[in-house]
């Protein structure tokens, strides 16, 4: 079995117009929601072993604040194709991941990740800002992980509220 992590970046702040997308920081709600899911991640063990984001600035920092707060020690790979990817640009990522691997948390962007999400599991469901989907693949290999089947969504937060689907 795998486990992959889905993480939309946390809430981006538009107050400066004049900054490009890519480099639009973290707001208040952001800086406050991506510590709360990396905490979340650690009470609930489910600490990833790679984590792979966007080099977006707001990505970034999320992907920086969650490691830290859920005890992740390795090193974040930032995939340039990432920014604002299709579906096909994460699932390519999840495939090439080392096989010795079984927890992998993924941070990008909608709406390719939430397309992702619905691709793979056969639901329609949001992924809002700071959202993460924890999804369990029927596979040994990474290759196989979206040719075998529907994976299972254990369960899905949505902060602030930290409520959950399972």
């Amino acid at each position: 079995m795998k486990t992959v992590l889905l993480m939309r970046h946390a809430k981006s702040s538009w107050k400066d117009y004049k900054l490009k997308d890519f480099e639009r920081p973290l707001s208040k709600r952001g800086k406050r929601e991506a510590p709360m899911m990396g905490k979340m991640l650690a009470e609930k063990e489910l600490v990833p072993q790679m984590i792979l984001s966007s080099p977006a600035v707001r990505a970034r920092s999320t992907a920086e604040i969650v490691s830290e707060k859920c005890g992740y020690r390795g090193e974040i790979t930032y995939v340039d194709s990432f920014y604002l990817a299709e579906p096909e640009i994460y699932a390519a990522a999840i495939r090439s991941l080392p096989d010795e691997i079984e927890r992998a948390m993924i941070i990008g962007h909608n709406p390719g990740l939430e397309a992702l999400l619905q691709i793979l599991s056969g639901q329609v469901e949001s992924l809002p800002t700071s959202a993460i989907a924890y999804l369990v693949f029927p596979a040994q290999y990474w290759k196989e992980f979206d040719r075998v089947g529907h994976p299972e969504i254990c369960e899905l937060w949505r902060p602030p509220d930290k409520k959950y689907k399972k």
